[in-house]
């Protein structure tokens, strides 16, 4: 079995809080309008929900949980550079008055930080593990 990491626990913890908040996320608005006509409700009254958004979430919750086993740190740095930018975006889109990203992401202050903590998290957690020895060759076999 592999060995804890701090990139595994990302990916097994982080994964399936974005399930969760993913699936929550439909109770309070699943629509999947696009452009002008992207609603969005907040849940718990922090995070700007939308189908778009919760389906983002559970996409990436559901990577995490497979890459816990093998391949949690490249999920670890992949995911938290994405969510890294992803928060970045944005707070541009909020500067600029726009509350969704690609006319698809419902976003407002409380979506933009957890994803900045998100992708902070992933990177830290990523950079925190080490990368897998490789493999010894059987004898005989040449470079």
């Amino acid at each position: 079995m592999n060995a804890a990491t701090p990139a595994r626990l990302y990916a097994t913890l982080g994964g399936a809080a974005l399930i969760v908040l993913g699936v929550a996320g439909f109770f309070y608005n699943a629509s999947f309008g696009t452009g002008s006509d992207v609603e969005a409700d907040e849940l718990l009254g922090l995070f700007a929900v939308n189908g778009w958004q919760n389906l983002l979430h559970i996409a990436t919750g559901l990577l995490g949980l497979a890459a816990a086993g093998h391949g949690a740190r490249t999920y670890a740095l992949g995911v938290g550079l994405a969510y890294a930018l992803l928060a970045i975006w944005g707070f541009v889109e909020l500067d600029e008055g726009a509350g969704a990203i690609l006319g698809l992401l419902a976003v407002n202050t409380g979506t933009c930080v957890l994803h900045l903590l998100l992708g902070l998290a992933g990177l830290g957690m990523g950079a925190a593990t080490p990368r897998s020895e490789p493999r010894p060759r059987p004898s005989g076999e040449s470079r």
